[in-house]
């Protein structure tokens, strides 16, 4: 029997498909497109991803408040937004605020109008007292960001403890904390913060943070430390740090990474060989940034903490020893940290007399007292603590050791503010414009990370680190958080002066793929999820 022809040449017995249908079968194959229609449709834009890969040429297609296409000629949509020449990026992810008050202020307009779609709340220490109180509010009062929380140690430690007192907690003390830690994660916290220069964290022993961070360990969460110094002791502040980590066997977040005070200056390269020991010992340490030269905390920390332990500061104020004793310690560490003056420290706000806001403490001394000697200036320190306390902005960090921290890998971005009330106060500028800032300071004019690493560490690095489900990504299926913005537009306009003044160059801001920013004007809208961590059991393969 002949064989037949080899299959090479075999007639088909299928019809003929014209080639330039057979074309474009395989072009539409090979560019995985489909003609669909989406609620809305990004067209145009070069797209970072937030892998760190390089930027590409896409259109997005998004259903549902998610992600679900990417590709070339999608099909079309309800809403087209048109992003040519500009950047599509995930939604730029905060995990270092204290907007604890976001259900009292919900559209979060500082935040939104400089790209940020995701805050962590519940950091140094400080939180909401009850976790699942705070999420029961933000379903009920629906914001314009997604909301994350930390449980705050030092919140915990004083509910427990009744103030706070140098004192290691008593067994039933320390046994009430960590149900109230395990607690919190059930509810949906993303781990444990602790304020290690605030009271009452301060007061706490290594032991009794670990015991508190094992709580966080079945849940996968995150230790992020306030840590004990950032200036002259922070190696050892490092290895607190670490050593919590380790055995509690959790991740490490370094808050806000700084070398604080110029005695400090200089050392960020044994800083980083630090961290990168211990991870390469088996912890995993990552750190966040705000980047500016200047911190911003209470004036209260000028006043030394054993001097106002217990809520006793008055009664220390009215006994001329304590007086003498207290203001001995605050010309040691003036002088300890080499400066003649508080001329760094500037009042950002103090109720009782806004009259000094936006001065800095030489100037108040020289307002109200009529002379700026260093006596004068730590007698109004002392007044104002008196008349219930102000926050201040502490000019104090290098620009060249700013930088450097700026580049390592593992550094993320955020702004360690909270949601700010427009023309309150003198506040931080970095409420209104940090993320901004990486942009157009940092990678725009300065050169110092190329934007693809930038938009890295404002997404996909916090999204992993706090364990953020589908965001920080664009990716199908991942949450349509979203900035699209001209990288040589986008700039921070907020200053130390002037700080009420939002960022701008935000074509378009989405949250679970709704327009809450709209060229750089917010739209009212309040899409946010609250963001409850899971258990690792509950979470899904």
């Amino acid at each position: 029997m002949r064989a037949g022809p080899p299959p090479s040449v075999r007639k088909s017995t299928k019809p003929a498909v014209p080639r330039l249908l057979q074309f474009l079968l395989v072009f539409t194959t090979l560019a995985g497109v489909h003609a669909e229609s989406f609620d809305t449709l990004i067209r145009g834009g070069r797209v970072i991803d937030g892998t760190g890969n390089p930027a590409r040429f896409a259109d997005l297609g998004l259903r549902q408040g998610r992600i679900v296409a990417i590709g070339r000629h999608l099909g079309e949509a309800n809403e087209i937004i048109d992003a040519t020449g500009k950047v599509v990026a995930p939604g730029f992810i905060d995990v270092h605020t204290h907007a604890d008050d976001v259900a009292e202020l919900p559209l979060a307009e500082n935040f939104i109008r400089m790209g940020v779609t995701t805050i962590v709340a519940g950091n140094c220490g400080m939180s909401a007292p009850d976790i699942a109180e705070f999420f029961r509010r933000l379903d009920t009062v629906p914001t314009a960001v997604n909301v994350a929380t930390l449980i705050g140690q030092g919140t915990v430690r004083g509910q427990v403890m009744g103030g706070s007192f140098s004192r290691p907690p008593t067994a039933a003390e320390l046994e009430r904390m960590q149900e109230q830690v395990r607690m919190g994660m059930e509810a949906g916290a993303v781990g444990l913060s602790t304020g290690l220069i605030y009271l009452p964290g301060t007061f706490s022993t290594t032991d009794e943070l670990i015991a508190l961070t094992r709580e966080v360990a079945p849940f996968d969460g995150t230790y992020a430390s306030h840590m004990r110094s950032e200036g002259r002791d922070i190696l050892e502040a490092i290895a607190e740090a670490v050593r919590i980590g380790r055995e509690a066997g959790v991740r490490v977040e370094i808050s806000h990474i700084k070398l604080s005070g110029n005695a400090a200056w200089g050392r960020t390269a044994e800083i980083l060989a630090a961290i990168e020991a211990a991870r390469a010992g088996g912890v995993d340490v990552t750190h966040d940034q705000y980047v500016y030269t200047a911190s911003s905390t209470s004036l209260s920390q000028l006043v030394p903490e054993s001097f106002r332990e217990g809520g006793l500061f008055k009664t220390n104020l009215a006994d001329p020893e304590r007086k003498a004793a207290m203001i001995t310690e605050m010309r040691r560490r003036l002088a300890a940290n080499l400066r003649s003056n508080y001329a760094y420290a500037v009042i950002a706000s103090h109720t009782a007399d806004t009259g000094l806001n936006g001065l800095s403490v030489v100037e108040a001394a020289r307002k109200r007292r009529g002379s700026d000697t260093v006596d004068d200036q730590i007698e109004t320190i002392l007044e104002i603590q008196a008349a219930g306390g102000a926050s201040a902005v502490f000019h104090g960090i290098s620009e060249d050791d700013l930088r450097i921290f700026a580049r390592h890998p593992n550094t993320m971005f955020a702004s360690d503010s909270g949601v700010r009330k427009f023309g309150e106060g003198v506040p931080h500028p970095r409420g209104y414009g940090n993320a901004a800032r990486v942009l157009s300071r940092y990678v725009r004019d300065q050169g110092v990370l190329p934007l693809e690493d930038a938009i890295r560490r404002l997404t996909s690095l916090p999204a992993s680190t706090f364990r953020l489900a589908d965001r920080g990504q664009i990716r199908p299926g991942a949450w349509a958080d979203l900035v699209i913005f001209d990288p040589a537009a986008v700039q921070d306009e907020a200053t130390f002066r002037e700080p009420h003044q939002y960022a701008t160059g935000f074509d378009r801001v989405l949250v679970n793929g709704i327009t809450v920013v709209r060229k750089d004007a917010v739209t009212g809208t309040r899409p946010g999820h609250p963001l409850r961590h899971r258990r690792v059991s509950e979470a899904s393969p």
